[in-house]
């Protein structure tokens, strides 16, 4: 039974538009906002004031339709909304300007009255209303936090955001303005704000992976008693909201072991070909055919790589390439892939967008970027990997280039002699290899250039013109003499760097240009 008036606080139109039961309201003529005080359902025939319901259609005729404005405006009401009253006429659009009535649409008009009166009178009623909406929606299974979101969103009818300090994580429904996100305060446990004709209510996520989250519902028009209720909701919300989180988490670390696993098996066959690997790499949609460019994120000092790895994968979305985002040991390894040769101005684009995800990774992480160069086919995605494996840790300690290191724009072998060629590294460099520098100045060469041609033994014996055993037993005796496990890639760095400076050392000394001799591979 719908009371024929309902007064007490006031409802106005911005709030009745943003209610998501509201019958399927419509702004149609006249004023585009009001309050009432009151709310008259069918009660024409009498003197009232603010917002007439009307249970029966709008009038077709355009006569019928002006008499009813006018008698509607006689009366003192304000506002009119009936069943098809967007076949107002044009004419009779106008009249309700004139007469300063506004003039709304309405499906359902019970339900309409029912939201004015949750709005006005019940206010502990429009909070279990939503309640009662987020229950049915934890009854529909999510596969992720984005389906989990898109069913609340759904359920209660306002927009929901998942945010952190820096932005946007994931969100249902229209975006968060930034405004809007400057606003919420994320110290309490709930909070509200106001931007304009915006409005969000927020709640801390009390999850144990991911820190500083806040679970917000956000609008426009929503007033204060529906920013009070969905407050609430927001907070019922929250628990399975964080519970998804984890069960992602779990799901994303799992996921992203078996592709580090698989990315260290791909680049450990340095170009050869396997079956099994190529199979799980298909699954994955790694394209290995084509062009790539590699890139590594490294950080300077500990940071949770789960969370680095969330981010840097969270940021590749804003790249209109394919792209691909590993984690590898504290690092985040990925790469960029095109399926024709791309135009240079299209590499610097990439390159340029994968400068600004580290601006904005430093903004609350300490990690310097290491980039490739552009490499074609399987044994090019390997090289452009070690590439920017490499850079990336020259780049942990050039500030002046905004630990940033580009292989293509200033070369590999240039960054490695600039590294290697200061006074502090030489000494290093002599004691790492001085077993071989006092005993064995053959096995120096060798393992020079071994690892200028990527550790392999056929290419050394060819560049020396020595028999492929040779050249195995010289490699294996250098590394029982300097204790180094060249199977790290780690180890072969640090070795690789301290033979080329031995080496431009002693080139310096007898006046033998670098370039004349066996370049980095």
């Amino acid at each position: 039974m719908i009371p024929p008036s309902v007064a007490r606080n006031s409802t106005d139109l911005a709030s009745l538009l943003s209610h998501p039961d509201n019958g399927e309201l419509k702004h149609v003529a006249g004023p585009a906002e009001g309050e009432w005080n009151e709310v008259t359902v069918d009660g024409g025939e009498q003197a009232g004031h603010g917002l007439l319901v009307h249970t029966a259609p709008f009038p077709s005729t355009i006569w019928q339709q002006d008499s009813l404005l006018r008698r509607v405006s006689d009366r003192g009401f304000s506002a009119l909304a009936a069943p098809a009253a967007e076949t107002a006429g044009a004419g009779t659009c106008k009249l309700a300007a004139r007469l300063g009535v506004t003039l709304l649409s309405t499906t359902r008009p019970v339900e309409l009255v029912r939201a004015c009166w949750q709005l006005q009178q019940a206010r502990d009623a429009l909070t279990l209303d939503y309640v009662r909406k987020v229950a049915q929606a934890f009854e529909y299974p999510a596969k992720d936090l984005a389906g989990l979101l898109a069913h609340l969103r759904a359920a209660i009818g306002h927009n929901i955001a998942l945010i952190d300090a820096n932005g946007v994580v994931q969100q249902a429904g229209g975006e968060l303005a930034r405004a809007l996100h400057e606003g919420i305060d994320f110290a309490p446990w709930i909070s509200s704000a106001r931007v304009g004709n915006e409005a969000a209510a927020s709640v801390r996520v009390d999850s144990s992976t991911r820190r500083g989250l806040r679970l917000v519902v956000f609008g426009s028009g929503i007033g204060d008693v529906q920013l009070r209720a969905l407050s609430t909701a927001a907070e019922i919300m929250m628990p399975a909201v964080a519970a998804r989180i984890l069960i992602d988490d779990l799901a994303s670390v799992n996921d992203a072991s078996a592709s580090a696993d698989l990315l260290r098996d791909f680049i450990d066959l340095r170009g050869a070909r396997d079956q099994e690997v190529q199979r799980r790499m298909g699954e994955r949609g790694w394209r290995t055919a084509g062009y790539h460019l590699g890139f590594q994120f490294t950080p300077r000092f500990r940071v949770d790589p789960v969370g680095l790895h969330h981010a840097v994968a969270h940021e590749l979305t804003g790249i209109s390439v394919e792209s691909h985002a590993v984690p590898s040991s504290q690092s985040v390894l990925g790469w960029l892939s095109f399926a024709e040769p791309p135009r240079a101005s299209q590499v610097e684009d990439c390159a340029n967008a994968l400068h600004g995800v580290l601006q904005r990774l430093r903004l609350t992480r300490d990690v310097a970027l290491g980039i490739g160069s552009l490499q074609s086919s399987e044994s090019g995605l390997t090289r452009t990997l070690s590439e920017a494996s490499d850079a990336a840790k020259i780049a942990v300690s050039r500030s002046s280039s905004g630990y940033l290191v580009r292989v293509d724009t200033l070369g590999l072998e240039q960054l490695l002699l600039a590294w290697t060629g200061n006074d502090t590294f030489l000494p290093a460099a002599e004691s790492m290899l001085a077993p071989l520098l006092s005993t064995a100045p053959e096995l120096l060469k060798t393992l020079s250039v071994f690892l200028d041609h990527e550790s392999s033994i056929q290419a050394t014996a060819d560049a020396l013109r020595l028999h492929r055993n040779t050249v195995s037993t010289r490699v294996q005796r250098a590394q029982e003499l300097i204790g180094i496990d060249l199977s790290s890639s780690d180890s072969r760095l640090a070795l690789h760097l301290a033979c080329r400076a031995i080496m431009a050392a002693r080139d310096a000394a007898s006046g033998v240009q670098a370039s004349d001799r066996t370049g980095f591979r």
